[in-house]
């Protein structure tokens, strides 16, 4: 299958080339989408993983940016059955310091904190989910301290996030990121100042559909969430960061714009967000 390619420069908002399905090609995958005119920025899920998106990223001038963070299903005992991409795992619960991630937020290619956030399909009882909501506001304060922008996990639980940014995240934008709430969720972030980013979801599911004819372009973002969720026609192989193109293409259709409109928003949308 050919990888669709286009003329424009794009910005992949959210990638994992920092987890264990790139670690035989990394650099030969960012080699590809740097002579695209392709940018992204690695998300870590953990310290581990936060530590190796800052790693990957100080290997290259220009382009390639790190976020770090804590996920929501790190801070709690979890399985995780992911898909024919990541075998199953059970992770061990990291106890969030954010001494540590100060110190990683030193280098000037980390662009944001997180992935943070709540995922309440994998937390077993309230008190998972006391914990869940504790590390978040801790993250929260580490974004608005360090003046870092957050990019927002959230599963099954956008009442309670919502409610927590609210009350806890004044000062503090950032992205919902892979959305999977509803119309009002998007609403509701967009008037706290946060944009919206969709995947490669949108090219197999019509779900969102509505919510994006009704979100204004300069609120949208664009992203993979590789090596997951691969889009129409790679689905159920590895996704990777150039797949993004198939997202704007999406939205392109949806909102009835060319796709250079998309592109050329989206991607001012990030580095206005981001700084870069």
């Amino acid at each position: 299958m050919t990888i669709y390619i286009t003329n424009y420069m794009l910005i992949d908002t959210h990638a994992h080339l920092n987890f264990a399905a790139f670690k035989d090609d990394t650099d030969k995958v960012i080699d590809q989408c740097l002579e695209n005119d392709l940018w992204m920025i690695n998300v870590g899920s953990q310290y581990s993983t936060s530590r190796r998106a800052v790693t990957i990223a100080e290997k290259y001038p220009e382009g390639i940016y790190a976020a770090i963070g804590l996920h929501p299903i790190h801070a709690i005992p979890h399985e995780v059955d992911v898909n024919e991409v990541n075998p199953s795992f059970k992770s061990s619960v990291e106890e969030f310091n954010a001494d540590k991630y100060k110190e990683l937020a030193k280098s000037k290619k980390v662009v944001a904190i997180g992935e943070i956030g709540l995922d309440y399909s994998y937390a077993k009882n309230d008190t998972d989910k006391k914990t869940q909501k504790k590390v978040f506001i801790e993250q929260l304060n580490l974004a608005r301290k360090l003046s870092l922008p957050v990019i927002i996990h959230c599963r099954d639980a956008w009442k309670d996030l919502i409610k927590i940014l609210k009350e806890s995240g004044e000062g503090v934008k950032g992205v919902g990121h892979f959305f999977s709430g509803s119309l009002e969720d998007a609403k509701e972030l967009i008037d706290m100042g946060f944009l919206i980013s969709f995947t490669g979801v949108i090219t197999f599911a019509k779900t969102y559909d509505e919510i994006i004819k009704n979100i204004p372009l300069d609120k949208l973002m664009v992203e993979t969430d590789c090596p997951y969720v691969s889009p129409v026609p790679f689905r159920g192989k590895r996704n990777m960061p150039l797949y993004v193109k198939y997202v704007v293409k999406r939205i392109s259709e949806i909102k009835e714009v060319s796709e250079s409109e998309v592109a050329k928003i989206t991607t001012k949308n990030a580095k206005e967000l981001f700084k870069i």
